[in-house]
């Protein structure tokens, strides 16, 4: 009993050691490794296999290991070897360097002493390149040369010395200049229209100051290096604009602006008269109803009083034939043609003279009250626009400050189109209805005199019949 319970602990003790065995090289050899042990002199064998195939894999692994030590001990040899090639050759370009930088001296002491003042010419040219290019950039003339301008920046900029040729055409591009400058040109170009489209047309320039093309002006845009037509032109100079494209000799008036189109471009934006009424708002039309309601009245009653004042003067021509159709003649005929009428009375004469002319004063002097009116309340009201115009420029500088003057243009524009309005009125009124009193006054002074004078003629009468 006891001997097979001896053996049976060592089959237990080899099934262990044969498991560690078999754990140990599985990674290796798992596709070929035997099937479990049945007995234990097949478990030794296993064991001994096992112990063999471990052996041969750590030699190969040793084997491999001196190899690769072999190899990085090489490449170290090679390296130390590369380094020291390398650390040479540094030694040698750093002389090499060494010397260039003395002779780079050298030569540049040569240079400078053989170049004399060609590196203030250097400069000097830089910065009239500089100067050209920014007159050329901005001028009207480089839309009929449209390459100057590119050669001239990149002469401003250059960083080497120029050349005799560069140096000429730069000379070249500034007397070009100059010269157009003082002349009119006509040629074809590229012209942008308010559209956006573009067209060739011909143009007319007056130096670089002025260009026109079929009766409109024209501003030059630097960056496309093209005329445009402006968008809204100076209706003032229009027919100049006409006469400049129709000339072909001769001297004819022109447009010439200084600032090269800034003034002109000021100039168009001013508002027509139109746009300067409708900044009065609702007091400007209001003045305006009441001057045109005045001038309809001045116009008919100065018509009227010149009618009845030429009617007059043909009854005076005959005043033994009083005619109905004018007022003096109807103050004759009160005491003329019907003797019935004839008052024995002085008195009731002169009554009835007066009665006569003042039936015709009132037709004489009709709208003269409304045109007082009018010569006075006009000021009124455009002190009225006045007020709301400070009020609105007011509100504009508490809402947004008085950084920006444009904020408050509105209740300015307002303010001094209202005045300018109610005086406007005013002023002429004053005199037309001085005018209409004059004719009045003329002939309501005729009547007077003839009235006066029938009273005489009545009085002798009568004294010549006592």
């Amino acid at each position: 009993m006891r001997a097979e319970m001896i053996s049976r602990r060592m089959a237990a003790a080899g099934l262990a050691l044969a498991l560690i065995a078999s754990a140990a090289v599985a990674a290796d050899d798992k596709k070929d490794a035997p099937s479990a042990a049945q007995t234990l002199e097949q478990l030794l064998d296993q064991t001994r296999n096992a112990r063999a195939r471990e052996a041969e894999a750590n030699k190969a692994r040793e084997a491999r290991f001196i190899s690769e030590r072999n190899r990085q001990a090489e490449m170290l040899s090679q390296a130390k070897a590369e380094k020291s090639a390398q650390e040479r050759r540094a030694a040698d370009l750093g002389k090499k360097f060494d010397g260039n930088e003395k002779k780079l001296t050298e030569l540049q002491a040569v240079l400078d002493a053989k170049g004399g003042n060609l590196g203030e010419l250097f400069g000097s040219v830089r910065q009239v390149a500089g100067d050209v290019s920014s007159v050329l950039f901005n001028s009207m003339i480089t839309a009929r040369y449209t390459d100057r301008d590119e050669f001239v920046s990149k002469l401003s900029q250059t960083k080497s010395l120029p050349s005799i040729e560069e140096l000429e055409k730069l000379w070249f591009e500034m007397q070009r200049e100059m010269t157009e400058t003082g002349r009119t040109a006509r040629f074809t170009a590229k012209v942008v229209l308010p559209d956006g489209t573009a067209e060739e047309r011909e143009v007319v320039t007056v130096g670089p100051f002025t260009a026109v093309s079929d009766g409109r002006f024209l501003n030059y845009l630097t960056t496309e290096k093209a005329l445009a037509e402006q968008p809204r032109q100076p209706d003032d100079f229009l027919s100049l604009a006409d006469d400049m494209g129709d000339a072909d000799e001769g001297v004819v008036g022109a447009v010439v602006d200084p600032t090269r189109g800034i003034l002109l471009s000021l100039y168009q934006q001013r508002p027509n008269m139109v746009e300067r009424i409708s900044q009065g708002h609702a007091v400007g039309y209001l003045i305006l109803l009441m001057g045109l309601v005045a001038t309809i009245m001045s116009v008919y009653q100065f018509r009227f009083l010149t009618g009845i004042k030429k009617a007059v003067g043909e009854q005076l021509k005959s005043l033994d034939r009083p005619s109905t159709d004018n007022p003096l003649g109807r103050v004759l005929a009160t005491f003329k043609g019907d003797p019935k009428m004839i008052e024995e009375d002085a008195e009731v004469v002169e009554l009835r003279i007066s009665e006569a002319v003042m039936r015709e004063v009132p037709v004489l002097e009709r709208f003269q009250g409304f045109l007082r009116l009018v010569v006075a309340a006009g000021p009124l009201f455009g002190l009225i626009g006045t007020v709301i115009g400070m009020i609105i420029t007011f509100q504009s500088i508490t809402e947004s400050g008085s950084g920006d003057p444009r904020l408050m243009a509105t209740g300015i524009s307002q303010a001094m189109i209202a005045t300018v309005l109610g005086l406007g009125i005013s002023i002429p009124f004053l005199f037309v209805n001085a005018a209409l009193q004059s004719l009045s006054r003329g002939i309501v002074q005729i009547l007077d005199e003839q009235s006066t004078g029938l009273l005489a003629e009545h009085i002798e009468r009568k004294r010549g019949r006592a």
